[in-house]
């Protein structure tokens, strides 16, 4: 039996997006559910003050820059039910969160792909000042063709080139906030009039494949420099990247051999890089359902059961057929032979799969190794579980009821968690992201890249891009 000091504290995040149905289809709709709140400051602020109160490490706002419009031909079943549109930017919400507590961090999604890197590297250093150093940055490169047309694409970028272009925007922000300013740059000297050192300032000058930026950074060194760095893949290119850049993995599986694969796969990327197999942190999209009794616990499920919608699980999952509408009995591979389409066109099912079980395992598709419903003791065990057996640091708490489900899992589960030695006491003062996480300092320190890109130095170093094999 090991003492709670030696336990592996839980990294807990709340799973949010600024949306009515994030990834809970249809429960937008249950009595007293606030999703419909979502462009209210007081929805934010009310929910940062419940996460803060229950010793969250942070909430992990997701985002897409387009619409879900392949199901069915169109966005229609997405607009009709909500699905991540309306959807507001997700950046905006953070000073009013932030404003509202003292120790909540905040990891925010953002797309390398579309924007120009100099300007999301100020809008990041602005967070990170404007919450004392307690923002992340969810790396992702989009994946909606809809989103590759909202600007002026005529098609998605390919999938490896993406993170190829990811890698370079790294680079320029790397050199804009750790390379453009020294940290004693700024002077504030009233009896000269001098605020900043100009000698101490630096246009980064950067010229790559993609991206050309002169600098210098418009904003002034911040708690962390880089924020805390996210990023949320299983694919090839993304375990690559990820093996040189991130430093908390959001990814998964339906099993613990799926999640351990992907881990051990961004290990190993890790040390590739010269990193540590162990400078990576992992979290995994959890499903928690408790009350009381085990009775309240199952009546609570049902009820989220019978409410979920199939046609927004089927359009959130860009579904090249219109499966509710054909015969259960059909195959896959008939089906797709019907419309046109390739034995691929639906990913990983297997295409000698019916309509019927595909209908089925879509519909049970959040319900696989990361998802308990019980009592808080229930809860704690399988939560022990995920954290002993299958190696994960941290979940990401899906949301069923807002805010039913983060105060059920803060008056519940919290408090059986803490007992066990798994949440992390509240510090005296405030803290960066990065200090909460990790222990350490609040920046990264080498062997991690970005160290390379400090100073002088820093700014004039260019890599070649990350290659993925072929295509």
């Amino acid at each position: 039996m090991t003492s709670d000091s030696e336990k592996k504290p839980l990294i807990l995040n709340l799973f949010e997006m600024s949306t009515v149905s994030h990834i809970s289809h249809g429960l937008w709709s249950l009595p007293e559910n606030n999703r419909h709140r979502f462009g209210e400051i007081g929805f934010w602020t009310e929910l940062a003050q419940l996460l803060e109160e229950g010793d969250f490490d942070g909430v992990f706002l997701a985002d897409v820059v387009g619409a879900y419009d392949t199901f069915r031909g169109g966005p229609e079943t997405a607009v009709r039910e909500g699905l991540q549109i309306p959807s507001h930017d997700p950046l905006l919400v953070i000073p009013s969160m932030a404003s509202a507590t003292t120790h909540l961090g905040f990891g925010v999604t953002f797309s390398t792909s579309y924007e120009p890197p100099f300007s999301f590297a100020r809008r990041m250093s602005t967070l990170d000042h404007l919450t004392g150093g307690r923002v992340g940055w969810n790396i992702v490169t989009s994946y909606l063709p809809n989103a590759a047309r909202n600007f002026g694409l005529a098609e998605e970028i390919p999938h490896d080139t993406r993170y190829e272009i990811a890698d370079e925007f790294l680079e320029v922000v790397y050199k804009l906030w750790e390379g453009s300013w020294d940290d004693d740059a700024v002077l504030a000297d009233r009896d000269r009039g001098v605020y900043t050192d100009p000698a101490k300032v630096r246009y980064i000058d950067h010229a790559g494949e993609h991206f050309r930026v002169a600098g210098p950074h418009l904003v002034e060194p911040s708690p962390q420099r880089t924020p805390v760095l996210y990023q949320a893949t299983q694919s090839e290119a993304g375990i690559a990247f990820a093996g040189r850049h991130a430093e908390l993995v959001f990814t998964g599986g339906r099993t613990a051999d799926d999640f351990r694969r992907h881990a051990g796969a961004m290990r190993a990327a890790a040390v590739a890089n010269g990193r540590g197999a162990d400078d990576l942190r992992f979290i995994v999209q959890a499903g928690v359902i408790t009350g009381r009794t085990e009775k309240e616990a199952a009546d609570k499920w049902q009820r989220y059961r019978e409410r979920r919608s199939l046609d927004a699980i089927l359009a959130h999952a860009s579904a090249p057929l219109d499966l509710p509408n054909l015969p259960r009995e059909q195959t896959i591979r008939a089906a797709l032979a019907d419309a046109g389409l390739s034995a691929k066109a639906m990913g990983p099912i297997d295409p000698e799969t019916t309509v019927g079980a595909t209908l089925d395992r879509f519909a049970q598709q959040r319900e696989g190794r990361f998802f308990v419903a019980g009592t808080p003791t229930v809860v704690a065990d399988e939560i022990e579980r995920w954290l002993d057996e299958d190696g994960v640091d941290g979940i990401n708490l899906r949301q069923y009821h807002s805010f039913d489900t983060a105060r059920d899992f803060v008056e519940l589960v919290v408090p059986e968690l803490r007992r066990r030695g798994r949440i992390r006491e509240r510090p005296a003062s405030a803290q960066t992201l990065r200090e909460r996480l990790f222990g350490n300092g609040p920046r990264l320190s080498a062997p991690h890249p970005v160290d390379s890109y400090r100073g002088a130095r820093g700014v004039r170093l260019h890599r070649p891009p990350l290659r993925f094999g072929a295509r």
